[in-house]
């Protein structure tokens, strides 16, 4: 193995992402592995790393296989259009990747604040449940069987 590289099991440790899941995202073409060792095994680099991280954080906002595709394929073009010896052609782009890029923030801005609001209403209600059950004698607010409440 090559320095730099890791095996797909230190990967989904460090991702807390499964097996699983990573070989699916390398069927679908989210992350394919950097290399494979001489005997095939799928080998990744910091920069894969990243991009895990990247589609982890986008799965509980509820962002599609596409999405996660788009926005990973607009950042990568944003960083070779960076690197790029002749800035001024690509200025143009540049400036509709970000435009792109920034449609994607919104979205995941307008994703965590539904989140938010949906954990104030489930914290809410397990504060009515401590308060209904706070009182009562373990398993008195269970009916009795038999009993029709």
């Amino acid at each position: 193995m090559s320095a730099g590289h890791m095996r797909i099991g230190e990967v989904a440790e460090r991702t807390g992402l499964s097996l699983r899941t990573m070989r699916h995202y390398e069927e679908v073409g989210l992350v394919i592995p950097s290399a494979r060792s001489k005997g095939g095994f799928r080998l990744y680099t910091e920069a894969d790393v990243e991009r895990l991280m990247v589609i982890r954080r986008m799965k509980p906002l509820d962002f599609s296989l596409e999405e996660m595709r788009d926005l990973l394929e607009i950042t990568d073009r944003l960083q070779d259009t960076d690197s790029d010896a002749d800035a001024d052609a690509d200025g143009a782009e540049r400036e509709r990747l970000r435009e792109r890029l920034d449609s994607y923030r919104e979205k995941a801005d307008a994703r965590v604040e539904a989140l938010r609001v949906r954990l104030g209403m489930a914290e809410e209600f397990a504060g009515t449940l401590r308060e209904r059950l706070g009182g009562a004698p373990a398993g008195a607010g269970r009916p009795s069987p038999g009993r029709v409440d």
